[in-house]
């Protein structure tokens, strides 16, 4: 296959840019939490935006969105492109976005061009990537994988206690279409990295070969709340003290596991959080990644040895409960080949990668063939307002994503 089709880079950023307004932060930020007002605003804003690109917008019974433009074979299963469009509470610009964002442009330019792909292409906002308002990460792109049933996604809630059902109800985006019911030839995602290594090599383009496995935790400790001027210190069952040296024991399991694994405690609540109430509740979560399963079963079983060596000489009763387990993941030989082609035909240095992050393409790749595509960002911050990425590493990220579904495409038609 060989093209010299290129996305229109100013439109491109443009749009990037423009949707950034919706739920955008004084810090340059955006805070768009899933199924929240701003999320059904931008929802509205894709597909109106994809209709007007001459697509067919769906909807599935989780919330994921799908935009088809025709191809010249309606048998042939689509080659799909997305991420999403939900943020962190302090999120960026570019995390998902712009592997939404991208795969509008590239309908869009292959509409400038009259070029007729054989296969449909889609391009898709899957539901709930974050997992910051409802856990786990990844719930929607996990429901269509069948890696959770519906009902699974319906019942989680929010730290308000709202669930994910009556939410996806209330904004309007509770489809009729069933989670999962159609197949992809193939699925491309492109990311930012969300790490450092791809700035620090002077690399433009990753190419993902797979993604680590990670696990999330939450844990409850309980005490006794009680007056902190009138309680003796021998008598006190200080559910934060041991909360504390909890968090400090994370992190020790991190560092024990280093270079390739990391723990982090992200969330924090403390009862009745009270200037002068000693702590009888606090509940955190835990979130742990390596890049094999077995080490990372190890973590596990440290993490739970440690803390109830910590809570019982404190007459701490504490939970932990395994809420999110995604192993460790290859993506598809022939889909990272294509990445690799297209990053060589557009002359970008470019490096293969594992994604220290979780992705919806960890889950799809279950179901389809997959690969990821990296681009840098600015000292590797992300999850964070000031995250960023520069115009021309996205641009660049986003004609190897068209040069990877050209080829796709054309490989598909052949077999």
């Amino acid at each position: 296959m060989s093209t010299n089709l290129k996305v229109d880079g100013d439109r491109l950023w443009d749009t990037i840019m423009e949707t950034a307004k919706i739920g955008g932060t004084p810090k340059g930020g955006i805070c768009r939490l899933t199924l929240t007002d701003l999320d059904k605003q931008v929802r509205h804003w894709f597909r109106d935006a994809c209709e007007a690109a001459g697509c067919e917008v769906t909807i599935d019974e989780i919330g994921n969105m799908f935009a088809r433009r025709p191809g010249k074979d309606p048998t042939l299963p689509p080659i799909a492109m997305g991420s999403h469009l939900d943020t962190q509470p302090t999120g960026g610009k570019y995390d998902g976005i712009i592997g939404v964002l991208a795969g509008l442009e590239v309908l869009r330019t292959l509409n400038d061009s009259g070029y007729e792909t054989n296969a449909p292409l889609e391009v898709i906002n899957w539901t709930n990537e974050e997992g910051s308002r409802f856990a786990p990460a990844m719930l929607a792109s996990g429901v269509f994988a069948g890696v959770f049933p519906p009902s699974y996604a319906y019942e989680r809630t929010d730290r308000e206690g709202k669930t994910f059902l009556e939410e996806l109800e209330r904004i309007g985006f509770k489809g009729e279409k069933k989670a999962g019911s159609h197949k992809f030839g193939a699925f491309f995602e492109l990311h930012i990295e969300q790490g450092p290594i791809l700035e620090e090599e002077e690399k433009t383009i990753g190419i993902v070969t797979g993604v680590q496995g990670m696990r999330w935790y939450e844990v409850t400790v309980t005490g006794t709340d009680s007056h902190a001027g009138s309680t003796p210190m021998r008598m006190r069952k200080d559910a934060l003290l041991g909360a504390s040296r909890m968090i400090a024991a994370v992190h020790e399991i991190g560092w024990a596991h280093a270079p390739d694994g990391v723990a982090t405690v992200g969330l924090i609540e403390s009862k009745p959080n009270s200037r002068n109430v000693i702590p009888g509740e606090v509940f955190f979560t835990v979130d742990m990644r390596h890049p094999d399963d077995a080490a990372l079963a190890k973590m596990e079983a440290d993490l739970r040895s440690v803390l109830f060596d910590i809570a019982m000489p404190l007459q701490l009763e504490h939970t932990i409960d395994r809420v999110w387990d995604s192993p460790a993941v290859k993506f598809d030989p022939a889909c990272i080949d294509a990445v690799r082609q297209a990053a060589a035909a557009e002359n970008e240095p470019a490096r293969e990668i594992v994604s220290g992050a979780g992705h919806d393409a960890a889950y799809i790749s279950r179901v389809a063939p997959t690969a990821m595509i990296f681009v840098p960002c600015e000292k590797g911050l992300s999850h964070n307002e000031l995250e960023k990425a520069e115009p021309e590493h996205v641009i660049a990220g986003a004609n190897v994503l068209l040069r990877a579904v050209l080829q796709m495409d054309a490989q598909q038609a052949r077999d």
